[in-house]
């Protein structure tokens, strides 16, 4: 029998506050059909990566990484592969953070972005650590097979800090950010020029009793939007604007299970919310994709990966032209691995909001 998480958010800001899933047992769901999983290498020139991010080019997927010889080595650098003709091509190296003296710094956490009717963006940010990082972006206009120079964002600008952005009604970006030099404090950027440029928003919260990072933005009409991410304290956080992020409500506490490893999430084509992420208090295993309808009560939807003691980490999810949606992850630190699930025949295996059982 399937045990069930507390319904209550472990802070408590009215009833929108709180977020919901089934316990994190892997036991009963089978991996069902309609998902796609492969590696986007066989080998690399780097001994490990993290941090994936994908996009959907006008010629098809795109993902990136960083890779070096490990997290905040100097060698590590931002890399690239197109899915082309059904496979994916040979990872290339597109920034590294060599500075003006030749020195090298550490690369992290890439953002691409296919502007609507514009370039591919690729956000990244260079530094000896994420408390001491600086934001870079770079553009392709040719579904990243060649690359703009690298530009540093102005002082203050971090840009999309892992997760996409989001396109509003009006057309302006908005993307989830946050810093790690003040605490842990999450805050939103928005941009009127499509991703040239950013403004950043003050921080949402103190960073003092919640320490968080990382968001995702979901979109429930109107101006209606839901930010969830990352903290230090064991569950995910949420937090509401009503003004298309101009301003935000209280940042709290849910009662979703986070082990300090960053999630991502998006709002579905049929108004439905996917998240993935490891819905445990300790470890990154099992990484697993959650539905919901409201963004308050999320329903498993199926296992991506499940091995003790391994890592299964920072996924990046987007929703495709055709529908399927598609999540790339850093699968052991050693490969970045694709997975592409169909949600007509997901629904087929009353995996996806068909089985009451699974239900909260």
């Amino acid at each position: 029998m399937l045990r069930r998480f507390s319904l209550r958010a472990v802070v408590v800001v009215g009833v929108s506050a709180a977020i919901h899933m089934l316990d994190a047992s892997s036991a009963a769901l089978a991996a069902p059909p309609g998902i796609k999983q492969e590696f986007l290498f066989a080998s690399a020139p780097f001994s490990e990566c993290h941090a994936a991010t994908i996009a959907e080019t006008p010629d098809g997927l795109a993902a990136a990484w960083f890779g070096g010889t490990e997290e905040g080595h100097a060698d590590v650098g931002i890399w690239l592969s197109r899915r082309v003709d059904g496979a994916w091509t040979v990872p290339v190296e597109i920034a590294d953070g060599r500075q003006a003296d030749g020195a090298r710094q550490p690369t992290w956490n890439p953002v691409l972005y296919q502007v609507p009717g514009g370039p591919l963006r690729l956000y990244y940010k260079a530094g000896p650590s994420p408390r001491a990082w600086w934001g870079m972006a770079m553009h392709s206009t040719d579904g990243g097979r060649t690359w703009s120079r690298p530009q540093r964002l102005p002082e203050g600008v971090i840009g999309p800090v892992k997760n996409k952005p989001v396109v509003l009604g009006n057309g302006d970006l908005l993307a989830g950010s946050s810093t790690e030099h003040d605490g842990w404090r999450v805050h939103f950027e928005r941009s009127v020029d499509g991703g040239a440029s950013w403004v950043a928003q003050p921080p949402v919260h103190d960073g003092v009793a919640i320490g968080a990072i990382q968001p995702s933005l979901l979109l429930h009409g109107g101006e209606r939007l839901q930010a969830i991410g990352r903290t230090r304290q064991g569950r995910l956080f949420v937090c509401w604007s009503e003004d298309a992020g101009r301003t935000w409500g209280p940042l709290s506490l849910s009662g979703f299970p986070n082990p300090n490893s960053g999630s991502d999430a998006v709002t579905l084509a049929d108004g439905r919310h996917l998240l993935v992420s490891n819905p445990v208090e300790r470890g990154r295993s099992p990484l697993t994709v959650a539905v919901s309808r409201d963004g308050l009560d999320w329903t498993k939807a199926l296992v991506l990966e499940d091995e003790p003691g391994a890592e299964f980490s920072y996924p990046a999810v987007i929703q495709g032209s055709d529908g399927k949606v598609h999540v790339a992850y850093t699968w052991k630190r050693a490969r970045i691995r694709h997975a592409e699930l169909d949600l007509a025949d997901l629904a087929k295996s009353s995996l996806v909001e068909g089985d009451p059982a699974l239900r909260p």
